[in-house]
């Protein structure tokens, strides 16, 4: 995997990051929707599909990008399918640090020295080329904006900033109500990315039990959905950080 295209991780990341006040939004949940977007770079990248509501390793060879072949080694140790939901909600935390450190030795950010209260260390990030979240942000609202089915990789993004709560930092206020509702709606546009939306609200909202399933082993979901508000999504395989920075 080469340089040439970020990855969704780094898009959601700088995303979140506010250009005003260099932290990040949402940081608690954060670090969830950087796992499941881990999840959804892997399985574009054709190293990991959906397999029900789990997570199964098609291809083991590493991809190039050093965070994202952590992971995917961590899959691949599990010996078998993983539950979405129990990989998103496992202990990674500090994924917003280790990709911010990454953003920083890629150029994308630099670090900012300062001190909270005239006494406590703080770090915070400032976007090196804000013409990439302008980029990233406008392909959010021109999907939003013109209805058109988004790109995959367009579409799980969205899924994610809707899953980890940034609709409001994006589109705050009553007059972002109705982007807020289309950028949730967009989650329906691809399989993986609404698999691992869902798994972020659900570690969030503390839903980690087994789910039921119907004859034939396959998933019921419709109540869960119905309570999200979200259309249910057709799985299909092959569908496819330091603490200062608060």
């Amino acid at each position: 995997m080469g340089r040439s295209r970020r990855t969704i991780p780094e898009e959601l990341l700088l995303l979140a990051l506010d250009p005003a006040t260099g932290t990040t939004a949402q940081p608690q949940s954060l670090d969830l929707g950087l796992a499941g977007a881990q999840l959804v770079e892997l399985a574009l990248a054709g190293r990991i599909a959906p397999d029900g509501d789990r997570i199964a390793v098609v291809l083991p060879r590493p991809t190039g990008d050093p965070t994202l072949d952590s992971a995917l080694e961590l899959l691949r140790r599990r010996g078998s399918p993983v539950r979405a939901v129990h990989w998103i909600g496992g202990p990674r935390l500090g994924l917003r640090q280790t990709y911010l450190t990454h953003l920083e030795r890629c150029g994308m950010v630099h670090a900012v020295a300062g001190q909270m209260c005239g006494v406590l260390p703080t770090t915070r990030y400032q976007a090196t080329d804000t013409a990439i979240s302008r980029e990233i942000r406008a392909r959010l609202d021109n999907a939003i904006r013109t209805g058109v089915p988004p790109d995959p990789r367009t579409a799980a993004l969205a899924a994610l900033a809707h899953a980890v709560g940034l609709g409001k930092h994006l589109y705050p206020g009553n007059e972002g109500r109705s982007s807020r509702s289309r950028l949730r709606d967009l989650i329906r546009h691809d399989p993986m990315g609404g698999l691992v939306a869902h798994a972020v609200m659900d570690v969030q909202n503390g839903v980690a039990a087994q789910p039921r399933r119907a004859p034939g082993g396959r998933q019921t979901a419709a109540r869960t959905e119905s309570a999200r508000g979200l259309p249910q999504q057709p799985l299909h395989r092959g569908s496819m950080a330091r603490a200062g920075a608060r």
